[in-house]
Order: structure tokens, then C-alpha cells, then sequence
């Protein structure tokens, strides 16, 4: 399922190359740690989405939308859509983006943790699940 997301990313045109914070595996990365990259697991309870946004979070990363309509279903619409839910993550990570764990470098595994804890707690301890399938998903790609 990682696959299919990551490509279906990857071929989304109207993501700007030039503006990506977040790179598309990454991105993939934190989906697939966040709910296997399930593109129908709809919304439960405050998070909804591939990558398990809530509407705060959304609203952060600047209320993105599928058709610049902001009308009231405009989160779970976005946040649904795995094209607006990666727009979103990358908007989220343009505004938080920090040294999270302290190693000098801004990269994929500030992101996971920013994703994951918040912009403003992200020197928090991770779910050693969650960690464990982001870092899997990382050595993968990285092999390629």
C-alpha cells in the first residue's frame, strides 16, 4: 500500500517540486507508519485520513483544499484525498520544521516526530510501533 501512495504522490502534478520540504518518500514513510497508507480508513473520532490529520492540524498547515472551496467539508475532503493530505503534511512541516531529536539536521525523522507529537512537542517520546514501521519503511527505500 506504501507503493501505491508513494506513487500516486509521486505523480500528482500539482505538488511543486521547488516547494517540498518533506521528501516523497518521507512522506510515504510517515503515511505508512501513520495507518499503512489506508487511503479509505475515512475519519475516526478527531483524525481522519491516510496520515491520521486532525482538524487542528489542518488548519496549521493552512487549510488546504481539493477545489478552493472552504466549505465545511473541506477538512475531511482534503485530509481524505491522499494528494491534499500530503499537501497538508508538507504545509504543517513549512511552518514546524525544527531539529527535533537534536542531531543537528532538519530531515525525515524531525518530520515523523513533528507529525507525530506536534510542532510544539516533538522532543517527545515516539510509540516504538509507530517508530519501528517508519524506520523499516525507511531502510527499504534507502536500499533502492
Amino acid at each position: 500500500m506504501c507503493l501505491l501512495l508513494l506513487s500516486l504522490i509521486y505523480e500528482q502534478q500539482t505538488l511543486v517540486i521547488a516547494t517540498e520540504m518533506v521528501p516523497r518518500v518521507c512522506l510515504g514513510c510517515i503515511c505508512e507508519a501513520a495507518s499503512g497508507c489506508n487511503i479509505t480508513i475515512g475519519c475516526d473520532e478527531s483524525v481522519c485520513g491516510p496520515f491520521r490529520i486532525t482538524w487542528n492540524y489542518w488548519a496549521d498547515a493552512g487549510k488546504p483544499t481539493l477545489d478552493d472551496n472552504l466549505n465545511e467539508n473541506a477538512y475531511a475532503r482534503c485530509v481524505n484525498d491522499p494528494y491534499c493530505a500530503a499537501r497538508t503534511v508538507q504545509g504543517y512541516m513549512m511552518k514546524f520544521a525544527q531539529d527535533c531529536n537534536n542531531d543537528g539536521n532538519i530531515n525525515c525523522d524531525d518530520f515523523l516526530r513533528i507529525h507525530r507529537l506536534g510542532g510544539y512537542g516533538c522532543n517527545g517520546s515516539l510509540n516504538s510501533k509507530y517508530e519501528n514501521i517508519y524506520k523499516l519503511c525507511m531502510q527499504t527505500f534507502e536500499k533502492q
